[in-house]
């Protein structure tokens, strides 16, 4: 199953909203949610810059879920084994 790595944290509406989309137009597409407030490095990272999502080492998104370009690199690359 392909997933993404989805950076998030409590209290996050955006994050909320990004979940929600992936959800309703991927429903095949593993989440690996991540809180970036778990780890000290992450929260350096990211600060308040969530929700971020990575397919692999590619950036899908920052703040809104950009559903064309999820979809555009999922068309791309090879499924994940």
């Amino acid at each position: 199953m392909r997933k993404i790595t989805f950076y998030t944290r409590n209290e996050c509406h955006l994050c909320h909203e990004a979940k929600a989309a992936i959800m309703r137009h991927f429903p095949n597409l593993a989440i690996e949610e991540v809180d970036v407030d778990a780890d000290p490095e992450l929260i350096r990272l990211y600060g308040d810059e969530v929700p971020v999502g990575y397919l692999g080492e590619t950036k899908v998104f920052k703040y809104h879920m950009d559903v064309k370009r999820l979809r555009r690199l999922l068309d791309e690359t090879e499924p994940q084994a």
